[in-house]
Formats: C-alpha cells, structure tokens, sequence
C-alpha cells in the first residue's frame, strides 16, 4: 500500500506540472493576435505553417536562408507563422531585401557582383526574372556566343544537343495518306474519296483540271483512234477437200 500510494503521488505530481506547463503555453498563445493570412514580400503564406516553411515559401529565399534570418532575429522556427508580429514581419522583409545589414556572408547571396552596381545583392520575387531577362538580352545584343545559343533555343551551358533538347519540327512518318512532293499543289475542289470507295488502279491519270469526259457516239457509227486496237476477228475454217 506504501509503494502504490507514493506512486500514485508521482504521477498526480508529474500530471499537474505538466499542466501548469500547457496553461502557461496557452495563456501566451492567447496574448498574441493570430492572422490566417500573413503577407511577407508579396507572398500570402497560410498562417498555419511552419515559421521556416513559411518564409522559405518567398521566391529567392531557400530552407538554410530562412533559418539563418530566424536564427539571428531571435524567432522562434517551430512556431506558426500565424502568429508574427508586424514588426517582426518588417524586420524579416528587411532581412531579405538588405542581408548585408545582418552580417550575412557574401558567398549565401544569389548575386554576387552585379554587372550594374558592382556589389553583392540578394534578389528576391520578380526582381529574379527581371534581371535574368535582362541578362539573356545583353548577352544576344553583344553578339556573344551565349547570346548566339540564346537566339537559337540552344543549350547554353555545353549540354549535349545529339539526343536531347529536340524541340520544333516533329519528326518521323506522317499517317493517313500519301504526302505530295515539294511543289505540288493539291487540286482546287477535289473531293476527298468516300469512306469504303475502292482506291484508283496505280498508274491511272488523274483528269485534268476543267476537262469533259467525251460524248458517246451516235447509233450505227464508228469511232477510230490511235490508241484503240481493232477487235480480233476468228479467221474462217477451211473444209478439207477430198
């Protein structure tokens, strides 16, 4: 009885430390406004996510640069991100536009030494497609073998192109027909053949364009053309004579 009555005292004890624990967690949950929508950089992040999934959500901004901007903000990554402030928002925008302003290292920058300015600059959002735009456009202007690719829709980074990249003209056997040769015009108004209607023999002409079958001749005459042939006539048989 001893062991079960201090027993049944330590878990009683453990029970309602850990409550205390969850009514202190709550009590500073309820304190801070929680908004289902958060707007970080133009970007509408759900509220219920992840601190760092939420930020990381941002076009330009990667999972070890999210949790570096936190990290030295002093905010904590596995709370929602629901429940940011607006100056903490502010201050994570200005992280990502300036990162220079936290003592972020040049080598974490997605533009280092902008042809431009000369500095080390992090882009974000639509400045990423703008200055990419801008660069393709540079270097076909220069006349620069990248540019030449660029015109081409080649592969610029030295890509095989033997089995790959093959975007345009299909390739292969066209169904459903015979194809006409270059040059061949196919006839004004010909009626395609009727479904089931036999094929013509291989080798007949086609009637020109504009031609008229000729008429049938007249009773009791004759016609005679080069290239009609008089019919055979069976020779007589001759009677042996006795």
């Amino acid at each position: 009885m001893i062991n079960y009555a201090r027993t049944r005292f330590k878990v009683l004890s453990v029970l309602a430390w850990f409550l205390s624990g969850l009514e202190e967690i709550f009590a500073h949950l309820t304190s801070q406004e929680y908004r289902h929508i958060v707007r970080i950089a133009g970007k509408d992040v759900p509220g219920a996510k992840k601190m760092i999934i939420g930020v990381s959500q941002v076009r330009g901004i990667g999972y070890n640069f999210a949790k570096a901007i936190l990290d030295v903000l002093k905010i904590d990554q596995n709370s929602n991100i629901g429940f940011l402030t607006e100056s903490q928002v502010e201050a994570i925008e200005k992280a990502m536009r300036n990162p220079s302003s936290l003592n972020m290292p040049s080598w974490f920058l997605n533009r280092r030494k902008d042809i431009d300015s000369g500095k080390d600059l992090h882009l974000i959002t639509s400045d990423i497609e703008f200055n990419v735009r801008n660069d393709v456009e540079r270097e076909k202007n220069t006349n620069s073998w990248r540019g030449f690719r660029h015109t081409y829709g080649l592969k610029v980074r030295g890509q095989r192109t033997r089995t790959t990249g093959r975007k345009g003209g299909a390739v292969g056997v066209r169904k459903g027909g015979k194809i006409l040769p270059p040059g061949v015009v196919p006839a004004e108004g010909a009626a395609a053949p009727a479904e089931g209607a036999a094929a013509p023999a291989e080798g007949a002409a086609a009637p020109a364009k504009g031609a008229t079958t000729p008429a049938a001749p007249a009773k009791g005459t004759t016609t005679t053309s080069k290239d009609t042939k008089p019919a055979a006539t069976k020779p007589a048989e001759k009677k042996p004579t006795k």
